[in-house]
């Protein structure tokens, strides 16, 4: 069976071939974005696709297709191709497991590993690399519109198996916890400011973001709304502070559709993009760590 996403021959399965021969992935990152230019570096911080043509796309079937960022056809690189959840990959034709509220009923963690295996396969096989489905919020109460995405309302649950659909996920695909953080609020997402005090935020609300962060996963979405006055996706205090501070997240940072991503410079800034990447290719150097990459989609 061809690959649909590693094309022999390039500079991007070399890196692969010399990783999996015992490169350190960060030395083979940097060796990649040696030989990208300023405008491709540039350009792994945003969708591949107009917002018009993306929503438009959308308004037909949604994610029927990956949904591209940071692609370089160049150097082989096939950028992030996102595929949705949780009940499944939404690409293309694939199973459709029982909501993650009923999964997370089973307080069966190997069953849940296991639905991620499965995920992870079909998103590779639908020509994805990554699965954005791993919603471990916390519902405040019933009637939230996204309940059923979650695993239910206690940290330790939701931490628990937000963790085991990532390991089962992330030999195949690279896994996404969202939404980060405090969306809770369906309807008023787009403007809610979510206050809340450290030791409620630290204690009830991120525990099981931390957990799965911890566990490996790859990548983190920021939510649609604000939290004690910021927009969680140009937040420093989330992105930066706990995440990647507290935290130790190596990972990047995507932001939601379209109004996850209200201030590109200040997203950036939070601590959600390349800074050192791209000012050091600026300059004429090599970039010495992958770490921080951004991809937004849309």
């Amino acid at each position: 069976m061809t690959d649909p996403i590693l094309t022999p021959g390039t500079a991007f399965a070399d890196a692969v071939e010399a990783v999996r021969s015992g490169t350190p992935l960060d030395d083979a990152a940097a060796g990649l974005i040696a030989q990208m230019k300023v405008s491709e570096i540039l350009g792994l911080l945003d969708g591949d696709i107009p917002v018009r043509t993306g929503l438009a796309g959308m308004a037909k079937a949604y994610n029927a297709v990956p949904v591209e960022a940071g692609r370089v056809d160049r150097l082989g690189i096939p950028g992030i191709r996102f595929t949705d959840g949780p009940r499944g990959v939404v690409t293309g034709a694939s199973t459709a497991f029982p909501a993650a509220i009923a999964r997370g009923a089973t307080w069966d963690p190997d069953l849940e590993r296991r639905v991620g295996d499965a995920i992870g396969q079909e998103a590779r096989a639908q020509g994805a690399n990554l699965f954005a489905g791993v919603c471990v919020n916390l519902p405040p109460f019933p009637g939230w519109g996204r309940t059923q995405e979650s695993f239910g309302e206690d940290p330790v649950l939701l931490g628990t198996m937000g963790a085991t659909l990532t390991a089962g996920v992330q030999p195949w695909v690279m896994a996404c916890v969202k939404h980060y953080a405090l969306n809770s609020m369906e309807e008023s997402r787009f403007v809610v400011d979510v206050q809340v005090q450290d030791d409620v935020l630290q204690e009830a609300y991120l525990p099981h973001f931390r957990t799965v962060v911890e566990a490996g996963v790859d990548a983190v979405m920021s939510s649609y709304n604000s939290v004690n006055g910021t927009w969680a996706g140009e937040n420093r205090a989330l992105l930066t502070d706990i995440l990647r501070g507290q935290w130790g997240f190596g990972g990047f940072v995507m932001t939601d559709f379209v109004w996850g991503l209200r201030h590109p410079v200040e997203s950036v800034a939070a601590g959600s993009g390349p800074r050192d990447a791209v000012r050091t290719a600026a300059c004429g150097g090599t970039a010495p760590r992958a770490e921080g990459r951004a991809a937004r989609e849309g």
